[in-house]
């Protein structure tokens, strides 16, 4: 990396994080939240923690337009040029093969990484031991994938199933699978023979581009497209207008990862470095610095919250107003200027159901 062994590290700065409501929106979403337990949001810390392995000048973060204005403040260090910014949202696979296609006009055979931005690393130092393990895969001409070593039965990833060792830390990927109940998830974790899926790739991008060809070829042939007129402004302009919208959207692990890992060309190396997906209150409840009853207060300004015979709960303070909790066991409370939220925190995985039906509704403040 840094000592002779480096990547080109893509930043993946979209969705609005529902789950997260009403703190993350779509007009802010939760990357550009502090829900480090820093003052740093999840999108500076993502791109500090990768400055181990790739200068900024080879950092890419792909935003949407509403989105792009915040990214460039939150990074002031990032060249704009390396801001890209989508149309419109197309999931992951337009996002990363427009990266892979841009890296590769310079560089065909450069090694990319890319990485959610709403990820919290609490080992960033074995992070670049374990991504260095990953570019050694790459190299090989592997599809590389971060494997998390899993501490719970969780039904709320997907998960990787390990084939044989291909060399020492690098294992072949024999299947994805998808989210599972917790009883499979149970028989996962047991085995010993399955990762979670972190979302974390690693590859040099012709043998990525490749397999989206081989795979994809109209969404490939669309990207590549786009990416050839990319130096030209209006050219740009132009192809972002008439290629973009038709794009296919589909995420990478459809798109390219699994059929790829059906013929072998997948590999994973286990990564063991304090990961956690940012998915909702629950989560930031359980990684977050607690006080001694177990309450967690998100944010900086913990002047706004009081708490009495409370324990267990979740308060995120962001109106202004102060928040007085008495007599309170596993609660969530998220105080906003427009919106107030309150449920158990077992129920946070359902947060999602309120902004779908706020969408029913037509109502904005989502």
């Amino acid at each position: 990396m840094h000592d002779g062994l480096m990547l080109h590290a893509v930043i993946l700065a979209g969705g609005s994080g529902t789950r997260l409501w009403p703190l993350s929106r779509a007009g802010k979403p939760k990357f550009l939240h502090p829900l480090t337990g820093t003052a740093q949001t999840l999108l500076q810390a993502t791109a500090s923690r990768l400055s181990a392995v790739s200068p900024v000048t080879d950092t890419l973060v792909v935003t949407g337009t509403a989105h792009a204005a915040a990214v460039a403040r939150q990074l002031p260090d990032l060249p704009e040029s390396n801001i890209i910014v989508e149309p419109s949202p197309r999931d992951s696979c337009a996002a990363i093969g427009l990266a892979a296609a841009l890296i590769a006009r310079r560089d065909p055979q450069a090694i990319m990484g890319s990485f959610a931005s709403d990820h919290l690393v609490r080992h960033s130092a074995r992070l670049t031991e374990v991504l260095a393990q990953a570019v050694a895969g790459a190299q090989r001409g592997l599809l590389m994938t971060i494997g998390i070593v899993p501490t719970h039965p969780e039904t709320g990833y997907g998960y990787l199933q390990c084939g044989e060792t291909i060399d020492g830390p690098i294992q072949r990927v024999a299947q994805f699978k998808e989210k599972p109940s917790a009883e499979v998830a149970a028989v996962y974790v047991n085995s010993g023979g399955y990762y979670w899926n972190a979302g974390m790739f690693v590859w040099r991008v012709d043998v990525f581009l490749g397999e989206l060809r081989r795979q994809e070829p109209a969404l490939y042939e669309g990207l590549t497209a786009i990416a050839a007129a990319w130096d030209d402004d209006a050219a740009r302009e132009r192809a972002l207008s008439d290629i973009w919208p038709d794009l296919k959207k589909i995420s990478v692990d459809y798109a390219v990862m699994e059929g790829a890992a059906a013929a072998g060309a997948v590999a994973t190396v286990a990564g063991d470095f304090g990961w956690t997906d940012v998915g909702d209150f629950q989560t930031l409840g359980d990684v977050l610095p607690a006080d001694e009853d177990g309450n967690v207060v998100v944010g900086q300004d913990k002047g706004d919250v009081l708490l009495t015979d409370t324990s267990g709960s979740v308060i995120v303070p962001q109106s202004g107003r102060l928040v007085a909790m008495l007599g309170m066991r596993d609660v969530i409370v998220v105080d906003t200027p427009d919106a107030v939220l309150v449920c158990p925190r077992d129920r946070a995985q359902d947060v999602k159901k309120l902004v779908d039906e706020l969408k029913e509704r037509g109502d904005t403040r989502i």
